[in-house]
């Protein structure tokens, strides 16, 4: 498990492949951030919003997010 500054997030694969964003568009996401692909984060296909991930577990929340639209 994985928070700030303790390495690469790891999440199963399956859970990965399901999981989307909560905005409207329910886009996949990815793992990390563009700058840092081995953040403890999930980020957006589409709209660049950046999830953390916590203690091994996304928050999916848009008000945890960062970035994406104004």
């Amino acid at each position: 498990m994985s928070g700030p500054g303790e390495g690469p997030a790891r999440l199963d694969p399956v859970l990965l492949d399901v999981l989307a964003c909560p905005a409207d568009h329910h886009a996949p996401l990815t793992l990390g951030t563009p700058a840092d692909p081995a953040a403890p984060a999930l980020t957006c296909t589409r709209c660049g919003r950046v999830f953390p991930i916590r203690d091994g577990i996304p928050v999916l929340l848009l008000d945890e997010a960062t970035g994406g639209p104004a």
